[in-house]
């Protein structure tokens, strides 16, 4: 089992910055991929971007190539969402999810099944 906790949401103004976090405890030894998706009211979850364990490796949204940036510092088992640039459709909450390759249920994205899943925080971007 793997717990994610994700912070740093928050309302900010079109343009602006934000930095998303996410701590994970549990089974971290595993050494899994990790992810950020977000759902906006009414829409359904889309990924957002990820990153392998090494951080060697990483992929993103078309829609946010180029203003986020996904970096993880395994000695604290965290990772991290940059926002840049943000925009009033970035308005989602926000989820961290982590690689799981036992899960039953899972949801792939960029060839990682992630089964692991944070609570998620709010990004609410005004005009």
């Amino acid at each position: 089992q793997v717990q994610l906790v994700e912070s740093g949401g928050g309302l900010v103004q079109a343009g602006g910055s934000l930095r998303l976090s996410c701590a994970a405890s549990g089974r971290t030894f595993s050494r899994p991929a990790m992810g950020w998706f977000r759902q906006a009211s009414g829409k359904e979850r889309e990924f957002v971007a990820t990153i392998n364990w090494s951080g060697g490796r990483t992929y993103y949204a078309d829609s946010v190539q180029g203003r986020f940036a996904i970096s993880r510092d395994n000695a604290k088992n965290t990772v991290y969402l940059l926002l840049n640039s943000l925009k009033p459709e970035d308005t989602a909450r926000y989820y961290c999810a982590a690689e799981c390759t036992s899960c039953i249920t899972t949801v792939q994205a960029m060839g990682v099944p992630y089964g692991y899943w944070g609570q998620g925080t709010q990004v609410t971007v005004s005009s």
